[in-house]
Parts: C-alpha cells; structure tokens; sequence
C-alpha cells in the first residue's frame, strides 16, 4: 500500500505543473523518507520515480581505489540518470524494474573530498566529501561490534583520534527471510546506517578491531580507509551464510526446523498486532506481579523480554544476517574483509554445523562480491569461562571452532589466522584488549595483501606465530617442529612453560613442562607421562601460554593428535574431516 501511494503521489506531481505538484511531490519523498526509515520498501519494492541511491552511499564515504566504482540507485523506469564525480560523468537509463547502474573508471587514492552528484528530470541529489581510498568490510559477532568506548583503552583512544581520512559505517542489524537491496536508516545524525570519521567526536562507537587495524594501514600506505561493519552480537556462522547454501547441510536441518516452527507460532499468533498484544498483556501481568512482590519484600520478577514478541523472520535465523546486512552490499568494490565470529559456535550442539558453515561464508561472500580471491582475515577467536578439569579443557567447544578457524585458513587461499587467545586477562567473552587484534590483522594485510616488505629487508613483514609442524619421540619426551618461516627466535615469554599438556596411550592428558631446543625446536614432558604419544598446547576454554617468535607473535593453538573430541551439553564427537 505505502508504494502504491508513492507512486500514485509522485505521478501526480509530475502530471500537475504547478505548486501543488510540489506540495505532492514534498508529500511522496515524505512517504518514502517514513516508509524507508521502518524498512517496509525493500528488496522487490525498490521501484520509485524519484531517483533513490543505496544508503551504502553517504556523506563522507570512501570509494574503492584502483577498481571500476559501480554506482546504482533507482528511478522510474526510462528515467535518464546522469552521475558526476571526480570529472567523470557517466549515464544510465532505469530499466523495466527501476534499477539504474553506472561505473566510473578505476580512480587513484585521493584525500580530497569531493561531491558525488545524481542527476536525472531535473532533481540533483549529491552526496558530499568523498574519498577515494581502500574499503573493508568488518563482520562477525559481538568482538567485532565490541566498539572503542567499550575498551581498556577508550579514555585515551578516544582524545588521541586525529584520523579524517579513515571513515567509517556501522549497518543497522537487519534479518530478511529474503535478500535485500538496501538497508534503512532512521536519521541523517543517527550512529547506525551514516558514515563517519575517526575523530574524537563521532569515534566511540566504531568497531574497535576495525579502528586498529585500519590505524596502522592508513599510517603505513598513506591512503583513505574505508570500514563497513556489518557484525551483530549472539550471530552464528550460518546467520552470514546463503539460505541456498544452508540447505545442502544436514547439520542445519533441526536450525531450519526451529525457525519455521517459529514462524508458524507468529502466522498462528496474529502477526505483529498479535505479538503487540501478546506484549501488551505481557507488560501488564509483569507490573502487577512487580507491585505483589514489592509489597511481600519479595524479590520482583524478571521484565519480560521485548524481543520474545517480535517477528522472528527479523531476528537471528539461517541466512538471515547475509540476506539483511550483506545482499545490500553485493555491488560494492572492496580491498578485503575481516571477520571474527564462533563464540556463539561455541555452546551446547552449535558446533556441530561449524565445520561446513563457516568455511560457507568465505565462500557465499567471495561468490556475492564476485572476487573468488577477496582477501579474507580470519580472527581465531580468544577465550572465556574458567578452567575447571582436565577432561573438560581438552574437550571444550572452544578448541574445536578455533581448530575449524585453523584448519579454514589453511585449506583456504587468501585467507589469513590472527591470533587472540592472550589478549584476554580474565574470564570474559570480550576481551577488552583490542589494540593486538587489530594490529596483527593490520600485519597480515600489509603482508599478504599489500606485500609489504620489512624495513630494510626484501622478506615481506612478518605476520604469523609459530605454525605447529610436526612431533618425534623421544624417549619420555616429545620434540615439536614449527615451519620454518614462522620459528625464528622461538621462545617461551619470561621462559615460563605454562598451557602445554602431554598424554600417553591411554589418552589422559596432563599439565607438561616445555623448553626450546636446538633454537628452532620445543621439548615437551611430564613425569607423569613415561610414554608419551600426543601433545597439546593453549587448548583450553581459557587458554594460557607464552609460547612465540622473535616479532612476539603467539604461537597457534595446535594438538599433535586426532582423536575425537566430546564436549560438555553435548551428544556425539567431534572428528576433524579429511581434506
């Protein structure tokens, strides 16, 4: 109904020559302002008679360097829609569903901020101050989201941020059951769905990994950065991969199920005026409960949960995140992306489906952006909880997402692995030491990405710890190997042997010693261990160890065994898949 209005209003306007059809036309870019901001015109509903871009394009963006930039809106259909920037000016015609599209010519980094201007009948819409520099997309879950203010380091962060030239724009978390074209935005000033510079005053809700690493790339290549945050909190691998995907996973079978059992309970419900309802009384029941229990000096019960009576269709479901928050962003061009998510892999049975799903979205984002070879930075995430038993530790969720991130990035060209697991000092989900990340990220790109190479040197900077290799016995000790080109300096930190854990044929581990060897080597023992056959280190929930090379870079989590693992609240092993 609201686009058949906006059309009709707009026509109007258009058939009338005279103030009214100004009056009517205010009217209609009204409408779309109201009915755009609630997200009800998305997806198929694209088609408008006032020329519209994607609200990916902003005051103060920043285009991707070096590649064709497409730009695209809509229009009514045959409009003629003429797009300017940079002295470049190229043209397009609305197609049969509204759709334009334009490219402007690969352009040079430039600090400069210049007008993008859209024009078609006589209306001239323009987006000021853009850059021209290199764009990423930083995506995952709530370490990813985690923003600067919330971090051990905000109070002076914050003061010391100076950086105009990287920009950046944190989506509104949209889920559709269906791929969207665009997402909304409440309000030219909100925090959500506008650019924004890394300044002092607009910074603080920035993601924090993505600040740092974007920090160090502008110090080092002196051009604009561009980030795109598209994470939200609670997501699990799946909620950014293709519904299309998702089916051909059995392991997705009883998520699938869930959710249309959700879906049918919301039909059969009303809706949302049901739901609204079901609130309303809801609210009401709590309050008279509150009142009882003050007046006893009984503890009061707990507020109902607003989100309990919202659509789940809009919340975290299979493929809902890449339909809401990455399909809108298929025709944008991009240096690379970071993304850090599993923690929510991480409970009960979740991590049953990680093992196809995660790989999944390198694979779904690779083949929407259509860049089979899209730089992709893999945050291996850290660690929370304590450490109760030994059996519990070595079997924890944990250890086998960050196992999958590993054995991802290995299997996976132009991916990269950075290291967290000690960057957490307590028992947190979120870390708040986001500086590290940040930085290794930055050191992986500048690396492999950019191929930047050390200061007086011809080897590209370093960016990995030590990478497990390989183990020989001997005798009542085990010998570890490292690659080659990730060993160099090996060392314990303050040469304390701490998170290595040793076991023999029967398979029980316990707590080893450690000591590097031969340079390059680490030995490994325990004397409750005569025999030994297998070892671990930071495998935990909560990892420790001091384990790195000459650059200070942690050693990866590894194990020298496969043997299944079983983790608490859950049914079945774990069994790393052959390649």
């Amino acid at each position: 109904m609201c686009r058949n209005l906006i059309s009709t209003t707009w026509r109007a306007g258009r058939h009338h020559r005279c103030c009214v059809s100004q009056r009517l036309i205010a009217v209609a870019a009204t409408l779309w302002s109201l009915c755009g901001a609630n997200g009800l015109l998305m997806a198929d509903d694209d088609v408008q008679a006032a020329v519209r871009l994607p609200h990916i394009f902003g005051n103060g963006m920043v285009l991707q360097r070096d590649q064709p930039a497409p730009v695209w809106g809509w229009a009514e259909t045959g409009t003629r829609v003429t797009v300017r920037f940079a002295q470049q000016r190229q043209t397009a015609v609305a197609d049969a569903d509204g759709r334009w599209s334009v490219e402007l010519e690969a352009m040079p980094a430039s600090f400069r901020g210049r007008p993008l201007t859209v024009s078609a009948a006589k209306q001239d819409t323009t987006i000021t101050d853009v850059l021209v520099g290199d764009v990423w997309i930083c995506g995952g879950q709530s370490n990813m989201e985690w923003t600067l203010r919330s971090t051990r380091d905000a109070d002076l962060e914050i003061l010391s941020a100076a950086f105009p030239g990287i920009r950046f724009i944190r989506l509104p978390k949209i889920a559709r059951m269906q791929p969207q074209t665009d997402f909304p935005v409440e309000a030219a000033d909100r925090p959500e769905g506008n650019w924004r510079r890394c300044t002092t005053d607009q910074i603080d809700n920035c993601t924090a990994v993505g600040y740092y690493f974007a920090r160090r790339l502008r110090r080092r290549l002196n051009v604009p950065i561009g980030l795109i945050d598209v994470s939200w909190g609670g997501t699990m691998a799946q909620h950014w991969v293709s519904p299309k995907t998702l089916a051909e996973f059995p392991e997705m079978a009883p998520y699938f199920q869930k959710f249309e059992q959700a879906m049918q309970a919301w039909n059969d419900g009303g809706g949302e005026q049901g739901a609204e309802r079901r609130w309303e009384a809801a609210l009401k029941q709590w309050e008279q409960d509150t009142a009882k229990a003050k007046a006893k000096k009984e503890k009061p019960p707990r507020r109902p949960n607003r989100n309990s009576y919202r659509n789940p269709a809009h919340q975290r479901h299979p493929g809902g995140m890449f339909n809401g928050m990455i399909a809108p962003l298929a025709n944008c061009r991009l240096r690379g992306v970071l993304f850090y998510q599993g923690e929510n892999n991480s409970f009960a049975e979740s991590w049953k489906p990680f093992p196809r799903t995660f790989p999944a979205v390198i694979k779904d984002w690779r083949k929407l952006f259509g860049r089979p070879d899209l730089p992709i930075g893999i945050v291996q995430i850290a660690g929370w909880s304590n450490r109760r038993s030994m059996t519990y530790d070595m079997n924890h969720h944990t250890n086998i997402v960050r196992e999958i991130q590993f054995n991802t990035w290995r299997n996976t060209d132009h991916t990269g692995l950075i290291v967290t697991y000690d960057t957490n000092s307590n028992g947190s989900i979120h870390p708040a030491r986001k500086l590290p990340v940040g930085e290794r990220a930055a050191r992986w790109a500048l690396a492999e990405v950019y191929g930047t190479k050390a200061w007086k040197s011809n080897r590209l900077i370093e960016w990995r710890g030590p990478v497990y290799d390989g183990i020989q016995i001997d005798g009542s000790k085990i010998v570890v190997s490292f690659a080659a080109d990730t060993r160099r300096g090996l060392r314990l930190d303050q040469d304390l042997d701490t998170g290595f854990y040793i076991a023999g044929a029967d398979r029980v581990f316990h707590h080893a010693h450690a000591r590097v060897v031969k340079a390059d080597q680490l030995q490994v023992w325990s004397e409750a261990v005569p025999k030994p056959v297998a070892v671990r280190y930071a495998w935990s929930n909560l990892p420790t160890g001091g384990l790195m090379n000459f650059r200070e870079l942690p050693a990866y989590p590894f194990r020298s065994d496969i043997w299944p693992l079983v983790p608490h609240q859950s049914t079945g092993a774990y069994r790393v898949q052959a390649e």
